[in-house]
């Protein structure tokens, strides 16, 4: 979770709230909780690949498993291209879109080979953005800029502006489902999943809102609006502008950690479904010598490079937002039909994170939502056109 999205949300987030901002983080993480229990509950009962798309289809049937992985897919795409650009955007902003094209094939060749992050390297890696994130709280508060009334001023916060900006900040604690998708792979699925997808929560949260609230009070929420990096502006605006590059360096190793691995988390779906008919069954192929869905990943990283050269950030953003909260939607419907035997939370948990994804869904940006539709609606057309055929 903790990769690119804290590194570009808020942005975004401060242009539609303001200060509301925070309260956006609190609702993101009440949704992200729900969707968290719903997603640790099927992964120990469904410990397969394929994430919500196994579920919707074992739960609620075909064509909302289809549903599920189309939004996955969607929206994970646009992440990957988010992510990229994040990279581009913070190693050279007047390079970023070919250095997030050149990011995207090489880690896509990398995939291809069967180099995924080890526990040693995520640990390096994570350790080098909690490092980045302490730099920017740290400069905020010891270097000068940081001034408490900027977090209490409500001037222009709309309800709307709180929703959407919690929609937006969603897209940055994507990512606990992750060892759902990888369900296959992990050790004790039944007893590791359902531990580790709340405490990660839990953590994340307590650092995106330390570093949520040092940006704001550093920079503002106008200055965080407009930046194009809005943690190195909250760093920049005060005397220790100086350690801006490490907050850089950061950003760096969280983007490129984030997309090496989900590009292995679509390509899974898209393996899953191309298995079960629902795509071509030409992506169902699996590579002889290195064991991985070679051509799913190719894929991938083909589509990815193109949105990456057309698109912003913040479309990015929003696209992968709208198609994920879509997603975690038939999460919930599908855990809301778990029995009392099979649950390990309230089934009000499912029909509050129902609720609050699909709230938080069409509050996003009007071209974020409409666009987001009209993927998903072309893919059910397709669904039901391939059925027939």
């Amino acid at each position: 979770m903790i990769g690119a999205g804290v590194f570009a949300a808020f942005g975004p987030a401060a242009r539609a709230a303001g200060n509301g901002l925070v309260l956006g983080l609190v609702l993101a993480l009440l949704v992200a909780y729900c969707n968290a229990t719903s997603s640790a509950q099927l992964a120990a009962l469904y410990p397969e690949a394929g994430g919500t798309y196994a579920y919707g289809r074992k739960r609620l049937g075909a064509f909302w498993g289809f549903v599920a992985g189309s939004g996955f897919v969607i929206g994970k795409l646009a992440s990957c291209a988010a992510m990229a650009l994040t990279f581009g955007s913070y190693a050279a902003p007047g390079l970023a879109r070919p250095l997030a094209i050149t990011a995207v094939l090489v880690l896509t060749a990398v995939n291809i080979l069967g180099v995924t992050k080890t526990v040693l390297v995520t640990k390096i890696l994570v350790s080098c953005v909690l490092a980045a994130l302490a730099v920017v709280v740290g400069a905020v508060w010891f270097g000068g800029a940081a001034d408490p009334a900027r977090l209490v001023s409500l001037e222009g916060v709309t309800a709307y502006g709180v929703l959407q900006s919690a929609g937006l900040l969603f897209f940055a604690f994507a990512g606990y489902a992750r060892l759902a998708i990888l369900g296959e792979e992990v050790i004790a699925p039944e007893r590791t999943i359902p531990r580790a997808i709340p405490l990660a929560l839990g953590i994340v949260f307590v650092v995106y809102a330390a570093v949520g609230v040092s940006a704001l009070a550093g920079a503002g929420a106008a200055a965080l609006a407009a930046a194009p990096a809005p943690l190195v502006a909250a760093v920049e605006a005060g005397e220790l502008a100086w350690l801006s590059p490490a907050v850089r360096v950061g950003a760096i190793f969280a983007s490129l950690g984030a997309l090496l691995s989900l590009v292995v988390g679509v390509s899974r779906t898209i393996f899953a479904m191309a298995a079960n008919r629902d795509l071509p069954g030409f992506f169902a192929a699996v590579h002889p010598r290195y064991r991985v869905p070679h051509r799913a990943e190719i894929a991938v990283g083909v589509i990815v490079a193109a949105v990456a050269a057309v698109a912003d950030i913040r479309s990015a953003i929003g696209w992968s937002s709208f198609a994920v909260l879509v997603y975690y939607a038939i999460t919930n419907a599908a855990a809301w039909t778990l029995r009392p035997d099979e649950r390990r939370w309230p089934r009000a948990l499912a029909g509050l994170g129902l609720f609050g994804c699909l709230v938080l869904a069409f509050m996003l940006p009007l071209v974020s939502v409409v666009g987001g539709a009209v993927l998903l609606a072309l893919g059910a057309v397709a669904f039901f056109v391939r059925r027939r055929s």
